[in-house]
């Protein structure tokens, strides 16, 4: 049975947008080795948008842009939206039926399914679903942006800290 993890970047003030901060050179090669030991990904259509980003290659890329790319690529990703009508590769739209749909994926798939966006952590934490929260938490302040808990705010018992590179600290939670 696979573990949902809702893992994103944090500023100090709880917001989450992309534009205003990203990992140093460090914690991005860290992410390459978590997405390449993710089973999959399950998205909303935001942070799907966002992330679709890498399907194309740019010629100005490092090589670690290049690996992330190709590690992002190589996952299954299930998109959950009332909106979109098509996905680009590797990926599916999920039912109307949120609740069945990821009960399924989770049941179906083996290892980490990670969660991205904010909206859509919020619908699965409503429902109960996420196993686990990673926040990667920065030193900046935004005063700005979306929340990392866009709804309910639930109960949590710390698991583990990591200092990351630089002065990110990672903290991982489960579900009280």
């Amino acid at each position: 049975m696979a573990k949902l993890v809702f893992s994103m970047n944090q500023s100090l003030d709880g917001y989450v947008d992309h534009d205003a901060f990203a990992p140093d050179g460090d914690l991005f090669r860290h992410f390459i080795d978590e997405a390449r030991g993710q089973a999959a990904s399950l998205y909303g259509r935001r942070m799907y948008e966002v992330m679709r980003y890498w399907d194309d290659d740019d010629p100005g890329w490092s090589d670690d842009e290049k690996a992330f790319a190709e590690a992002w690529r190589a996952m299954p990703k299930w998109v959950a939206s009332r909106t979109l009508t098509s996905v680009g590769p590797n990926a599916e739209l999920l039912g109307r039926d949120l609740a069945t749909a990821v009960a399924t994926l989770k049941g179906a798939v083996d290892g980490e399914i990670e969660v991205a966006g904010p909206n859509l952590a919020w619908t699965l934490t409503k429902l109960g679903m996420i196993d686990e929260y990673r926040i990667y938490l920065h030193p900046v302040v935004l005063g700005r942006g979306r929340p990392y808990f866009a709804g309910p705010r639930p109960r949590l018992h710390l698991t583990s800290m990591d200092r990351m590179s630089g002065d990110v600290v990672r903290l991982s939670y489960t579900p009280v």
